[in-house]
C-alpha cells in the first residue's frame, strides 16, 4: 500500500470496524459507546484474528481531540441558570456521591491490593455517573418527561463540574503536590481562572456572537465555535491547566448564547467522529487475558458501583429534601460509570502514576454497569412501592415533613443570615478576582508598554491612573453597592444582636477595597506616594460615585443579559405539586395533527392543558377551542408526569425539543380576597379563558388541599388560584380577585 499514510490505513480499519460493530449493537438495542469499545478491541494488537492498527501515536492524538470536543459539548449543555433551578439538590447529591464513592473506591482498591495512587484514581473513576448512558436509557424507556429526570440531569451537570475539578486535583497529586498548602494553592488558582474566564467570556463572547449573527451560517458558526474551543484549550494549557478544562469552560461560556442549539447541532457530527475515535482508543487497551485474570475484582467493583452509587445518590437526594420516591428513582438511575471515568483513567496513565492494567478493568466495570442501568431504572418504582409498605409510619412522616420543610422558604433568622453571608461571599469573591486580574494584567503588559512609550514618571502615572479607572466600578460595587438591602433592613430592625455583625460586614467591604488600592499602589510608589495616591483615589471615587455606578450598572447588565439568554428559552418550568410544563412538537404522523382543541379531548383524555402554540414565528398564547394543531407546531402543555407520558406518543413519538424563542406566557398565583366578587362563583363562571385570556391550572385551599379545576368548584375567600397567561392579563385579574380592601 505504497503512498498511503499509516494514519489513513488506521482510520480506515477502525472506522470500518466501528461501523459494522455499532450496526450490530443498534440492532441489539445496546449503547453504541460499547460498540466503539468492542471495535477498538478488535482493531488492537490484543486481538490476533484481524489486522491491527499501525501507528497508535496518531490514534492517541485523535483521541485527545475527541476528549476536547466531548468536554466542549458537555460545556454547551452546562448552564448556570439550569443549575440554579435544581439548587441544593444537585450539589448535595453530587457531593455525597463524589465523597462517598472516592472513599469507598479507595478502600476497595486497597482491599484488592492496588497501590495508593491506583486506589485514589479508582475512587475518582467510580464517582462519576455516565451522562450518555442515562440519557440513552431515559429515551429508550420513555422517561425523558418524568419530573425526577430533571433532578438527575441536574446532578449530572454538577458531576461534570466536579469531574473537571477532580482532573486538576489529581494532576496536582500526581505531580507530588500532596501537601495541603500546594493543593489549596492549586484549587485557588483553579477557582481564580474559572471565575475570570467565565465572567469575562460571558460578557464578551455572546455579545460578539450576537453582533455577527447575520453572517453565521452553519459553516461559519462551526469554524467560529471550534476556533473558540481550541483557543481556550491553548489558553488553559498556557495557564497550567488541562485541555479538557479549557474546552469545558468555553462550552459553558457559549451555553448562554442564543445560537447554542445550532452549535450543538452542527458540532454533533464532529463530536460523534472524534468521540468514536476516543472510545475506540479505550477499547484498544482491553486485554482479554487481564480481564480473565482480574475477573473477581471486576465483579466486586461492579457491585460496589451499582450498590454504592444507588445508596449514596438516594441518601443525597433525601438529605437535600427530596421525597422518598424521587430519591429512589434518581438514585437507581445513577448506578453506573462512563465517559468521564475513561478520561480520568487516561490522565492517570499519561501522567505515569496509574497502572495501565487498571484501564481495562474500569472499562469492564463500565460495560457491566451500562448493561444493568436500564434494569436498575425499571426496578426503582417497584422497589419504592415495596419498601414504602414496610417503613414505619413515624419514619415516613418524618421524611415527608423534612421534604416539605425544604420546599418552602425558611423565615428563621439563621436561614436569613445564611442567605446574606453566601450572597456576600459570592459577589465579593467575583469582584475581587476581577480586580486582581486587572491589576496583574496591568503590571505585566500595561506598565512596560507605557514606560516604553512615555519614559519616566509620566508613563508610570498614566498606567496607574488607567488601572485604577478600570477597577473603579468593581471597587464601587464592593464598598457602596447595596446588597440584600431589604433583608439587611429587616435584620437591622430586629435588634442589636444583628446590628453588630451587619456593621462588621460593611466594614469588611471597605477594608477589602482599601487593601486592594494600597496593595497596588505599594507595588508602584513609596509609602508616601501610596498614601497620597490612596487618599486622592478615595476622594475621586466619592466625587464621581454616580458616574462609576452607571458604568458598573452597564457592565452588570451586559453580563446578566448574556447569562440569561438561554434561560429565556429553557425547556420547561416546575409548577405546583406534581404539575410541570413540557414542550413538544406535533409530529406529521400525529393523530392530533389537523384537529381542533375542542375535538382533541386533551383535557378529558389526558388531563393536560395547552398554554401556548408556536407556529413558525407566530405564538398563540392560551389558544381557544377553535384553534387547530398542525404538524410542526411547538406546544407547551401543563400536566403531571403520568399525564404527559401518556400524551407524548400521540404527539411526537417520544421525543422532546428545545427552541430558542422567548417565554411569553407567565405563571403566577392569585389570592381571592375576603371581599372579592369571585367568592361563591364557580370556576366556569369566571370565564378566565374567554374574558381574560388566562388558563386556570389549579386551586390551593387551606394548607394541604389542591383542587383540579373542573368548572364546578365554588371559590372561597383566601383560595389561591394558579394561572397561566400574559403578564398584563394576570395583573388585571389579580386586582379583580383581590376585591375592595
Amino acid at each position: 500500500m505504497e503512498g498511503v499514510q499509516p494514519l489513513i490505513i488506521d482510520l480506515a480499519l477502525i472506522l470500518i470496524l466501528a461501523g459494522i460493530v455499532t450496526l450490530v449493537f443498534k440492532r441489539l438495542r445496546q449503547p453504541v459507546v460499547l460498540g466503539y469499545i468492542v471495535a477498538g478491541f478488535l482493531a488492537s494488537p490484543n486481538f490476533h484474528y484481524l489486522p491491527s492498527i499501525v501507528d497508535t501515536a496518531n490514534i492517541n492524538i485523535w483521541a485527545e481531540i475527541g476528549i476536547i470536543i466531548l468536554l466542549f459539548t458537555l460545556g454547551l449543555e452546562f448552564n448556570f441558570k439550569k443549575l440554579l433551578n435544581v439548587g441544593g439538590t444537585a450539589f448535595t447529591t453530587a457531593l455525597t456521591i463524589a465523597i462517598g464513592m472516592i472513599a469507598i473506591g479507595y478502600m476497595a482498591g486497597q482491599f484488592l491490593g492496588f497501590t495508593t495512587f491506583d486506589s485514589i484514581f479508582l475512587g475518582a473513576m467510580m464517582s462519576m455517573s455516565s451522562t450518555m448512558i442515562i440519557i440513552k436509557a431515559f429515551s429508550d424507556l420513555g422517561l425523558r418527561q418524568q419530573k425526577f429526570t430533571q433532578t438527575v440531569f441536574g446532578v449530572l451537570i454538577v458531576q461534570d463540574l466536579l469531574a473537571v475539578v477532580l482532573l486538576v486535583i489529581l494532576s496536582s497529586i500526581a505531580a507530588g503536590s500532596v501537601e495541603g498548602g500546594e493543593l489549596l494553592n492549586s484549587i485557588a488558582r483553579l477557582i481564580f481562572f474559572l471565575v475570570l474566564w467565565f465572567v469575562i467570556g460571558t460578557f464578551i463572547i455572546p455579545t460578539f456572537i450576537r453582533a455577527v449573527r447575520r453572517y453565521l451560517n452553519n459553516e461559519t458558526l462551526l469554524i467560529v465555535s471550534m476556533g473558540l474551543c481550541f483557543g481556550m484549550v491553548v489558553l488553559a494549557n498556557y495557564a497550567g491547566f488541562s485541555s479538557a478544562l479549557g474546552a469545558f469552560v468555553m462550552g459553558s461560556i457559549l451555553s448562554s448564547a442564543n445560537e447554542v442549539e445550532r452549535m450543538e447541532h452542527i458540532v454533533k457530527p464532529i463530536k460523534d467522529l472524534f468521540g468514536a475515535v476516543f472510545f475506540i482508543s479505550v477499547g484498544m487497551l482491553v486485554n482479554v487475558d487481564i480481564l480473565v485474570e482480574y475477573a473477581l475484582p471486576i465483579i466486586i467493583l461492579s457491585l460496589v458501583v451499582i450498590l454504592g452509587q444507588s445508596v449514596l445518590a438516594t441518601f443525597g437526594m433525601l438529605l437535600s429534601g427530596q421525597p422518598l420516591r424521587t430519591a429512589i428513582q434518581s438514585g437507581f438511575s445513577l448506578s453506573q460509570i462512563g465517559e468521564f471515568s475513561f478520561i480520568i483513567a487516561s490522565l492517570g496513565i499519561s501522567l505515569g502514576v496509574m497502572n495501565p492494567t487498571l484501564y481495562p478493568i474500569i472499562v469492564a466495570v463500565s460495560v457491566v454497569t451500562t448493561f444493568t442501568t436500564p434494569y436498575m431504572i425499571k426496578l426503582a418504582l417497584p422497589f419504592y412501592n415495596k419498601i414504602e409498605k414496610h417503613i414505619p409510619e413515624r419514619i415516613r412522616k418524618r421524611l415527608d415533613d423534612y421534604a416539605q420543610s425544604n420546599t418552602i422558604i425558611q423565615g428563621d433568622k439563621k436561614a436569613i443570615w445564611k442567605r446574606v453571608i453566601l450572597n456576600y461571599i459570592g459577589k465579593i469573591t467575583i469582584f475581587c478576582i476581577l480586580i486582581l486580574a486587572i491589576m496583574i494584567a496591568s503590571r505585566i503588559w500595561l506598565f512596560p508598554f507605557a514606560e516604553e512609550w512615555i519614559p519616566g514618571t509620566v508613563g508610570t502615572l498614566l498606567a496607574t491612573i488607567a488601572t485604577l479607572m478600570a477597577v473603579a466600578p468593581f471597587l464601587w460595587a464592593i464598598t457602596m453597592r447595596r446588597t440584600n438591602n431589604n433583608i439587611l433592613q429587616a435584620l437591622w430592625s430586629d435588634g442589636r444582636s444583628n446590628q453588630v455583625p451587619i456593621m462588621l460586614l460593611i466594614v469588611l467591604r471597605y477594608v477589602i477595597a482599601i487593601a486592594f488600592v494600597l496593595g497596588f499602589l505599594h507595588t508602584v510608589y513609596s509609602y508616601v506616594g501610596m498614601t497620597i495616591g490612596a487618599i486622592i483615589f478615595i476622594l475621586l471615587m466619592k466625587t464621581f460615585s454616580k458616574d462609576i455606578q452607571k458604568q458598573f450598572t452597564r457592565l452588570e447588565k451586559g453580563f446578566l443579559d448574556n447569562l440569561n439568554l438561554r434561560e429565556r428559552s429553557k425547556k420547561g418550568i416546575d409548577l405546583i405539586h406534581d404539575l410541570h410544563i413540557a414542550r413538544m412538537k406535533i409530529h406529521e404522523d400525529s393523530e392530533l395533527a389537523g384537529v381542533s382543541l375542542a375535538n382533541s379531548n386533551l383535557r378529558k383524555q389526558y388531563g393536560v392543558n395547552i398554554v401556548s402554540i408556536l407556529r413558525g414565528t407566530r405564538r398563540i398564547n392560551i389558544p381557544g377551542s377553535d384553534v387547530r394543531l398542525f404538524p410542526g407546531d411547538i406546544i407547551r402543555v401543563i400536566g403531571t408526569d403520568e399525564q404527559i407520558a401518556r400524551l407524548l406518543p400521540a404527539i411526537e413519538c417520544g421525543e422532546t425539543i428545545e427552541d430558542g424563542t422567548s417565554e411569553e406566557v407567565k405563571y403566577s398565583y392569585i389570592i381571592v380576597g375576603p371581599t372579592s366578587d369571585w367568592i361563591g362563583k364557580s370556576t366556569a363562571d369566571l370565564g378566565l379563558r374567554n374574558n381574560y385570556h388566562c388558563l386556570l391550572i389549579g386551586i390551593e385551599r387551606g394548607t394541604n388541599a389542591f383542587l383540579q379545576p373542573d368548572g364546578t368548584i365554588k371559590l372561597e375567600a383566601n383560595d389561591i388560584l394558579w394561572v397561566a397567561g400574559e403578564p398584563n392579563s394576570i395583573k388585571t385579574i389579580k386586582e379583580i380577585a383581590k376585591g375592595n380592601d
